[in-house]
């Protein structure tokens, strides 16, 4: 089973999934850190820095490692026997204490880099950040909207090297939304984490010293206002809009839409959990 992991009001981790320091993406970090740190307590994970190694394997599922099962599940085992490898309890310290989390990358083959995926795979490890025990109550697992990560927000940074158009509602790239959807929706939402909307720089690539300096500008005004942003407003799994019989949003709502767009709740201030 899970455990709550209260935040320490006031604390963030950043983490960033770039292998260059001098890339337009780690000044950004080095600014975005700098204002953050005006009214936070800034942990920092830079992935390619550290040699943060993606890939799960059988040192996270415990000893013994060969033993049959579900792999989600072995790890959890792990982690609740205190089998945790080090490199992983570093990360699971400081994403326990951190109220804000920033998740900072550039666009691959319109999904995160392989560094940034592996991170999620092995830090939010079954039993400390979900669970699939039933609630006594409502009969729901502790998912989408509920887990061992409530009461936090992210905030996602992206690179693009690509305009709003084409990476748009119509664009030949697909909508970044969208395309995101797994990381918003897919694996922070799963936990209990609340997206804030996407904080994206287009045509990064092609940006010569004044546009870095607009998009720095940019994006230490958006620091420095977060605190009065809404998150995107999912839904919960709780509130009973997914019958656990369908496992699909109950046909009533929103009949006859398919888009993404239907798991977004109509009501912010119902959506907003973070009070």
């Amino acid at each position: 089973m899970s455990v709550d992991h209260p935040p320490a009001p006031g604390s963030a981790l950043w983490v960033l999934a770039h292998p260059r320091h001098d890339s337009l993406n780690g000044h950004l970090f080095r600014e975005g850190v700098e204002e953050l740190s005006r009214d936070h307590e800034v942990a920092t994970s830079d992935l390619y820095a550290m040699g943060f190694d993606p890939v799960l394997g059988q040192r996270d599922w415990g000893e013994p490692a060969d033993r049959p099962g579900n792999l989600a599940r072995l790890a959890g085992e792990a982690y609740s026997r205190g089998q945790t490898t080090p490199e992983i309890r570093a990360e699971h310290e400081k994403l326990a204490r951190a109220e804000l989390l920033v998740l900072q990358f550039p666009l691959w083959w319109y999904g995160t880099p392989a560094i940034l995926k592996g991170w999620l795979d092995r830090t939010l490890t079954d039993s400390f950040a979900y669970d699939d025990e039933l609630d006594p109550v409502d009969g729901m697992p502790r998912r989408y909207g509920d887990g061992g990560l409530t009461r936090r927000t992210a905030l996602i940074v992206v690179t693009v090297g690509e305009d709003e158009r084409t990476l748009g509602p119509r664009g030949v790239s697909g909508d970044l939304d969208s395309l995101l959807f797994p990381l918003t929706h897919g694996a922070l939402w799963y936990v209990g984490i609340q997206a804030l909307e996407l904080h994206v720089v287009h045509d990064a690539d092609g940006l010569d010293a004044a546009g870095a300096a607009r998009e720095t500008h940019r994006l230490r005004e958006r620091i420095a206002a977060l605190s009065t942003e809404q998150v995107r407003p999912f839904r919960r799994l709780r509130d009973g809009e997914y019958p656990s019989d369908l496992r699909a949003l109950h046909p009533e709502l929103l009949p006859g839409r398919t888009d993404l767009d239907i798991h977004r709740h109509s009501d912010p201030v119902r959506a907003d959990l973070r009070a």
